[in-house]
């Protein structure tokens, strides 16, 4: 976008924008969502970033109106195959916090320089102003919905001492950590306690179909690690996790359609057209782990998505137009656990549920049905057959499905595996590694080039739409 329709979408408060850029204002020091509600500000004092820690960088705090912390986050970063794009999904997934940049540098196969430069180049900001402005943004959530001691959140937050984690909140928030947490906004409810889970909301931009993705979770939910429950259109959907620190149970409410979830009020087509979020509730073992369980949800929901750009692109084909104005902002569902969907694509359903039930860590206390966690790849590697070849690879890193992993190399590698045909690949392609433009081998439409750069939303609808699936 150019400066002429960015500083249109500010001036006219469009919500599709959210994530998507940011602006600040020179004369006051702030910078914002495009659809912030406050006075918009005069041309020549507007600036304009592709992050909001590139806004930081430049000296900018957010706003505390529109908080564009919590805005979802651009969907470039689940399209694009690159290397900045792999890079904005490994620090959301916190891999900098717990890797360094180095670390970050070593998964992308490019020295921490070049790193550097390419973030910096193109972002206006590097690794390190990246995962400092999502630290701040945990710190909030962290200050605002719970009582734990401020010095547990610094360092839950991934934040290298209490100075650091004072120093970033005053300059990101203009609030000393006391006064932040002093702000929060009241819901009527009482604040959250380690023992009752820490609540979010987990924001999302446009129309969000969440019936379909409730339905797809309910049909794939393997007994003991899953469950839906309630009824339809007021489902909760609940799991447990594996994380880098620890393990963690989460549970997400379905919105009762677009609107229901819709921030402010107004008519249903104003709600739809604005955005809403999914309530969730997240009980962790290790709250290091939180930054890393909410981008894993945000994947399994299909969170970042832009449903404007993919509903324009998919509705100009005469065959998908009629689909998608039945559906408008059907997602395309992620995994939550990448190598755990990989085994689950490889067994089915059953296969997977009896080996919870051989190998799944048994959690300390059972939560309803929920009783145990996936079994990690090495405890699946003496499995006879393929699944053992697939979860060996898994377990020594010769074939890598986390969120920075080159896909074209991960489907290679999974094509590679004795006994996984071209469907399963595609199919851990699209759900386990995000990919928004898979074409599936054995799909009855034949895929078409227009439907790019979102074919995988296009099989969506055409599987909803075949009488018996596909």
């Amino acid at each position: 976008m150019d400066e002429e329709t960015r500083y249109e979408a500010v001036r006219s408060r469009d919500a599709r924008f959210d994530g998507e850029f940011f602006f600040a204002v020179a004369t006051t020091g702030i910078y914002c969502r495009p659809s912030c509600p406050a006075v918009t500000p005069k041309r020549q004092n507007v600036r304009y970033y592709t992050t909001a820690a590139a806004a930081q960088t430049s000296g900018f705090r957010a706003c505390r109106r529109c908080r564009p912390d919590a805005v979802p986050g651009s969907a470039d970063w689940n399209v694009r195959a690159d290397v900045v794009g792999r890079a904005m999904r490994m620090i959301g997934d916190g891999v900098v916090d717990r890797e360094g940049v180095p670390g970050l540098a070593v998964r992308l196969g490019y020295s921490a320089r070049q790193v550097q430069r390419q973030l910096t180049a193109e972002l206006g900001a590097g690794p390190v102003a990246l995962a400092r402005a999502q630290r701040a943004h945990t710190a909030r959530v962290l200050l605002q919905t719970t009582d734990l001691p401020i010095t547990e959140i610094a360092f839950a937050a991934g934040f290298a001492s209490v100075r650091q984690f004072n120093d970033t909140i005053k300059a990101v928030y203009a609030l000393t950590p006391t006064a932040l947490r002093a702000a929060a906004p009241r819901r009527g409810a009482a604040r959250a306690t380690p023992a009752a889970g820490i609540p979010l909301r987990l924001a999302h931009r446009g129309p969000y179909r969440a019936d379909a993705v409730f339905d797809l979770l309910a049909a794939e939910a393997v007994t003991g690690i899953e469950e839906v429950t309630g009824e339809r259109g007021t489902r909760t959907y609940r799991r447990t996790l594996r994380l880098p620190y620890g393990t963690g149970i989460v549970a997400v409410e379905e919105a009762r359609d677009g609107a229901a979830a819709a921030t402010g009020g107004g008519s249903g087509t104003e709600a739809l057209h604005r955005g809403g979020w999914l309530d969730a509730r997240l009980h962790l073992t290790d709250l290091r782990d939180l930054t890393t369980a909410v981008q894993r949800l945000r994947r399994l929901f299909d969170l970042d998505a832009d449903p404007y750009a993919v509903d324009a692109r998919l509705a100009a084909d005469p065959r998908l137009a009629p689909l998608v104005e039945a559906r408008p902002g059907l997602r395309s569902p992620g995994a939550a656990d990448p190598d755990e969907f990989a085994v689950r694509a490889l067994v089915g359903r059953e296969g997977a549920e009896r080996l919870v039930a051989r190998h799944g860590k048994v959690l300390d206390a059972a939560c309803g049905r929920l009783t145990h966690v996936f079994p990690a790849p090495a405890e699946l590697a003496a499995e006879p057959g393929p699944l053992g070849v697939l979860a060996a690879a898994l377990a020594d890193g010769s074939l890598r499905l986390d969120a920075g992993a080159d896909r074209d190399d991960a489907e290679a590698a999974l094509r590679a595996l004795p006994g996984l045909d071209a469907r399963t690949a595609a199919v851990i392609r699209m759900r386990a590694l995000g990919d928004p433009d898979v074409a599936l081998p054995g799909a009855p439409e034949p895929p078409s080039d227009s439907w790019r750069p979102w074919r995988s939303y296009a099989l969506r609808h055409l599987a909803l739409a075949a009488p018996a699936g596909f």
